[in-house]
């Protein structure tokens, strides 16, 4: 068998981007007159897309004005304001020496999420970076990750989904994939052990020998 297809997600897993979201979002309610939300009120909400995130932050009515203003300030913190999570570029490294295909789905669009990327040199590890557009809806509905395996010519049952929410194990069992889940992000590992994900890992440094164990 070729080594597994491994598509990580972005935000938690790859990167703390959260000081780059919250400040975007923090302009979009100046904006609107309302207070920022508390950092950890910021983690709980991310993951679900910047739609999801800001109608839970100005509302429904509000929301595509406040999409408009986050798009308009995310770009000028997105790279200051994100870094890669320690041991992400070593590990990234090991599975490319390993043979793995390697992609990124994120419900960040992806324009962001390969400037971020890029400005890390990370970018080449993958195949592809997707988001969510006009064509594909946001994780959990697995078309994303459907299109990723049909580029890849990757099947279900050889790829493995690596993430650090719930939407991300929902994400990659709709399509019939294993799923690896990380803490670390906006979940505790507490709240992950409920998931029944297939593993649930201390770090990410762990995934390569989890994934050399667990070939299919």
């Amino acid at each position: 068998m070729s080594p597994a297809f491994v598509v990580f997600d972005l935000d938690g897993t790859l990167i703390d981007g959260y000081e780059a979201i919250g400040d975007a979002l923090r302009y979009a309610m100046e904006r609107f007159g309302l207070p920022p939300l508390p950092p950890e009120r910021v983690r709980v909400l991310v993951g679900h897309g910047i739609e999801k995130l800001l109608e839970e932050a100005v509302g429904a009515e509000r929301a595509p004005e406040g999409v408009r203003l986050f798009r308009e300030r995310y770009p000028d913190v997105a790279v200051a304001k994100s870094r890669l999570v320690p041991g992400v570029r070593e590990v990234l490294e090991e599975l490319s020496a390993r043979g793995h295909t390697m992609a990124v789905a994120s419900n960040k669009p992806a324009p962001f999420s390969r400037m971020i990327l890029e400005a890390d040199g990370v970018a080449g590890y993958f195949v592809e970076i997707a988001g969510p557009d006009e064509a594909t809806p946001a994780k959990p509905e697995p078309a994303m990750l459907r299109r990723l395996m049909t580029a890849a010519g990757a099947q279900p049952r050889s790829t493995v989904v690596v993430g650090d929410m719930e939407v991300d194990f929902e994400f990659g069992r709709a399509a019939g994939c294993r799923v690896v889940l990380v803490p670390g992000g906006s979940r505790t590992r507490e709240e992950l052990e409920r998931v029944g994900a297939d593993a649930l890992l201390g770090s990410l440094a762990e995934l390569p020998q989890w994934l050399a164990r667990t070939s299919p």
